[in-house]
């Protein structure tokens, strides 16, 4: 069975890898990365949201979402502003919309790719084993 598992993890893995590259690869026509668009879709579901919240949401460390939002500020996609406390916030910029909504159709060409060999009872069955798999919400492997 171990193998069978390991077998598993690995297609996961896979698939995740090539989905990744394909958007990556696709979003440089917008101008961004897939970590930045990324990081977009984030702020833009959460306006004001902290340094700390996006980081979790993105996958990332502190450090390299500050890092991230950084290059981003820079670019005009990002603001921070001041939040309560020493809280800095993260909001979109009109810039940064334009960006996110480019990545949005991009995205769905991609992944209506990536998908495609599936049938959408397929897909469906897909979304809810991983939702599964993730329910339990602690990280962990």
């Amino acid at each position: 069975m171990n193998g069978e598992l390991q077998a598993l993890g690995r297609a996961v893995k896979q698939t995740q890898y090539r989905q990744h590259r394909a958007l990556d690869s696709a979003l440089a026509a917008a101008g961004t990365t897939l970590a930045q668009w990324d990081a977009l879709r984030a702020i833009g579901r959460t306006p004001g949201s902290s340094a700390r919240e996006l980081a979790a949401e993105t996958f990332q460390t502190e450090q390299s979402f500050g890092t991230l939002v950084g290059r981003m500020t820079t670019q005009g996609v990002v603001e921070r502003r001041p939040g309560h406390g020493r809280r800095i916030e993260h909001h979109l910029t009109p810039a940064g919309e334009s960006v996110l909504q480019a990545g949005h159709r991009i995205a769905d060409e991609v992944l209506t790719s990536c998908f495609s060999p599936l049938s959408e009872a397929d897909r469906a069955t897909l979304l809810d084993l991983l939702r599964r798999l993730n329910a339990d919400g602690t990280g962990r492997p």
